[in-house]
């Protein structure tokens, strides 16, 4: 087993979480049921959409010559043959000097190059006086101007959105290849540990990074267990990390990676599998363990929230966008650093800022304090090769 703070560098890590991802098997959902999922397999046009030439205001189909020279004081007369309607598809051809009234949407008849918009036209008994000429395709969708049939649409990796649900739709997807959501069980361990509906008494403090991987495991599309809370028992923490290896993908340990040199949650995953490493040049979070426990990668976070947190967004978000084919989807904003962040060569720093305009204010705060997670807006990382960051410099800032 590695020995504890024999400190690797954030990028070995993410190698590591790489290589030791498990692979989610993929899965069929109703259409309704894919709205922030990820999508396992390319999805490609299967007929032209859309399947007819339609308006897209309301107006009257014409051919477009017919209305060369149109203008106020010398309208084109054309003579109006019929009225489609919504959903109409048997209609005659259109003929040169004729025009057909069509509403939005509606199937454009045969012949017909364009249309002119009610706006400009008058219906004059049987005719209609077009008052403004319309060039060949003017105010019209063609067959196949969204997608041709056999079109790439889209490609597996995709957070499906509700845009793509409609999309989807349109092109006759009633169900959705995706990957499965990763189980995540989450364990919380500490003699210190209370429940949140009880009242700490001296040296206990309520279970907080429970909900934290929880509320964490839900937003990055995770089905998350909740194990509770396990005392500093050896046995206890053996058999709960057990039950989750059994029905989980990937598990979060948290408070168990920083009691000593072999600390009981590292020597656990040692004796059930591997612990690939435990200690990582990453401020906070420097105890973090990764092992696996067969196929199952088992995370051990640090107690302190703060700290927990930062490994979860520079570390277990590499694992889940990994696990589920993805890559990692964040929320970034450039914003001016409004004063110097030091750091120590070597080492990557992920600083809380809070943004206040264009600027990104440091929040300075203890690792075991919860307070600066709800005031500041997000994380500035600050790079192994930098000693720090100066103010006035561009930064991106990693929105939570």
């Amino acid at each position: 087993m590695s020995l504890f703070l024999d400190l690797v560098a954030v990028s070995e890590a993410v190698r590591v979480l790489h290589a030791c991802a498990p692979e989610l098997p993929t899965e069929l959902v109703p259409l309704p049921g894919a709205l922030n999922r990820i999508l396992a397999a390319p999805v490609a046009a299967r007929e032209d959409i859309p399947g007819f030439s339609r308006s897209v205001v309301d107006g009257y189909a014409v051919y477009a010559a017919d209305t060369t020279g149109a203008g106020e004081a010398i309208p084109a007369m054309l003579a109006i043959t019929g009225r489609i309607a919504m959903g109409e598809g048997d209609i005659p051809s259109l003929s040169r000097g004729e025009c057909m009234y069509v509403p939005t949407g509606g199937i454009l008849p045969a012949g017909a190059d364009a249309v002119a918009m009610i706006e400009y036209s008058e219906e004059m008994g049987r005719d209609v006086l077009v008052r403004r000429a319309v060039a060949p395709g003017e105010n019209v969708t063609l067959r196949g101007d969204d997608f041709r049939r056999g079109d790439p649409v889209f490609e597996p990796g995709r957070h499906l959105s509700p845009r793509d649900l409609g999309v989807l739709g349109g092109l006759g997807y009633g169900t959705v290849p995706v990957i499965r959501r990763p189980k995540i069980g989450i364990i919380s361990t500490g003699n210190e540990l209370v429940p949140v509906d009880r009242v700490p008494g001296p040296g206990e403090i309520r279970d907080v990074n429970t909900y934290l991987c929880y509320g964490y495991a839900c937003e990055r599309g995770g089905d998350p267990e909740l194990f509770g809370i396990v005392p500093d028992e050896r046995e206890a923490l053996e058999d709960v990390i057990r039950r989750a290896v059994r029905s989980c993908d990937l598990i979060l340990v948290s408070g168990g990676s920083s009691k000593g040199e072999r600390d009981m949650c590292a020597a656990i995953i040692e004796e059930m599998g591997t612990v690939h490493i435990h200690g990582i040049a990453l401020a906070p979070g420097k105890p973090t363990i990764i092992g696996t426990i067969g196929a199952t990668p088992v995370i051990g976070l640090p107690g302190h929230p703060a700290s927990s947190y930062v490994v979860l967004i520079a570390l277990v978000d590499e694992l889940i966008g990994a696990m589920t084919r993805s890559g990692i989807h964040r929320r970034i904003r450039t914003a001016t650093l409004k004063t110097n962040i030091s750091s120590a060569r070597g080492r990557e720093d992920y600083v809380r800022v809070r943004l206040e305009g264009d600027d990104a204010v440091p929040l300075f705060g203890k690792s075991g304090l919860t307070n600066t997670l709800i005031y500041s807006t997000g994380l500035v990382r600050v790079p192994e090769s930098r000693e720090g960051l100066e103010k006035g410099e561009e930064v991106e800032v990693i929105l939570w």
